[in-house]
């Protein structure tokens, strides 16, 4: 033991799951929010969701024939991109598009997001809408273990990322300006 009086197998296991967590939490938050899109878009699209009436309601300039099955696509295309990876920055900007749209209804239709008027009561609908305060969440924290973008890598060369040399392009040997 030492002198907190914690014993030393102890405090090795604590170690081992916190350093286990801190692996595998933000791969395993972004695969359980791949498939909540993958299901929630799927529904959309094979006609059950039971939020086509509210989805086709908030998008009323577009035939409810194509706005219902038209955000189930992106919703399953983001959940693929959640479960994959691939395209992460792009899957990231389609799911705040998506996520931020969602908020809309409660200014085109505020009276089925409250209860006669009063902003804190939320009917069924509003409660739906509001926990997305959660994903979104769940959306920033994926996106905080998205690595930096080099450049470099991403434009060809043409930028370098440095405070004060913002898009200053690179000298033609492929490093930072000489300066």
């Amino acid at each position: 033991m030492n002198r907190s009086g914690i014993p030393e197998w102890l405090r090795a296991l604590d170690a081992r799951l916190i350093e286990f967590t801190r692996r595998t939490s933000v791969p395993a938050l972004r695969v359980a929010l791949g498939v909540v899109f993958v299901w929630f878009g799927g529904l959309k699209l094979a006609g059950v969701s039971p939020v086509a009436g509210i989805v086709a309601d908030t998008l009323s300039w577009l035939p409810a024939s194509l706005a219902v099955p038209g955000l189930g696509a992106v919703e399953v295309l983001v959940g693929l991109g959640l479960l994959t990876g691939y395209a992460i920055r792009v899957t990231l900007f389609l799911f705040t598009v998506q996520m931020v749209g969602t908020f809309a209804v409660f200014f085109i239709m505020p009276e089925r997001m409250v209860v006669d008027g009063h902003a804190l009561l939320l009917t069924t609908e509003g409660e739906f809408v509001v926990k997305n305060l959660v994903l979104i969440t769940a959306g920033l924290v994926i996106a905080s273990a998205v690595p930096i973008a080099r450049p470099e890598k991403t434009l060809g060369r043409m930028f370098i990322e440095k405070p004060g040399d913002a898009m200053r392009p690179a000298d033609r040997r492929g490093g930072p300006p000489r300066g």
